[in-house]
């Protein structure tokens, strides 16, 4: 009797597709991290009013929105190097953010302060990935970051969060939105070498 499954494709894994589900679906539960990391920072310093407040501020909040993202990640993120990226980043991008702004928080003025925070933090962050990813992906992120922090600000403005109270991050509206797009690129991060054990049937 000859076998009617259907020809396994060269290369493919089973549970492949469901474990990369189950990473997204992991990365974006992480948004929670954006709002802890928010109370984290305006318990620090208060309204992002100043130079000070944004560039500390930002960075108390980078450490525990990358914390968050490394834990949440499945160990595809170098996690010291994740994190200390992406606290630099938001410190110096919301310092450079804010202030392009004068501290605004109309919706345009936050998603220009997005945009700006995002052109720091992407960058740094995709310096941060672990060697084995391509030089592509890195782009990519890099690329996406402007926009996707751009519109998490914009989603939490509309949504009527009270953002003149002048955040150091955006609220769990728009930390939902970026997680869900950004983990459409996590999930094409390889784990880093022996950090998961081979998928079996």
């Amino acid at each position: 009797m000859t076998s009617t499954a259907p020809p396994r494709l060269a290369g493919s894994r089973p549970g492949g597709a469901r474990s990369m589900t189950l990473s997204w679906a992991l990365w974006t539960a992480g948004f929670l991290a954006f709002p802890l990391a928010g109370l984290a920072g305006t318990g620090v310093v208060g309204r992002v009013d100043g130079p000070v407040a944004a560039l500390l501020g930002g960075t108390v909040t980078g450490l525990v929105v990358g914390a968050g993202q490394a834990l949440m990640a499945r160990r595809r993120l170098p996690a010291l190097r994740w994190i200390t990226a992406t606290a630099v980043g938001m410190g110096v991008g919301l310092l450079l953010g804010a202030t392009a702004v004068s501290y605004g928080t109309t919706l345009r003025e936050l998603a220009v302060q997005g945009a700006l925070t995002g052109l720091v933090v992407g960058p740094a962050q995709a310096l941060a990935l672990h060697g084995r990813t391509g030089r592509r992906l890195r782009w990519t992120w890099a690329a996406a970051a402007p926009l996707l922090w751009a519109l998490g600000w914009a989603v939490t403005t509309v949504g009527g969060i009270d953002v003149e109270a002048q955040y150091t991050v955006f609220g769990a509206y728009g930390a939902i939105t970026y997680s869900a797009l950004a983990g459409l690129l996590v999930i094409r991060i390889p784990p880093r070498s022996g950090a998961e054990p081979p998928l079996t049937s």
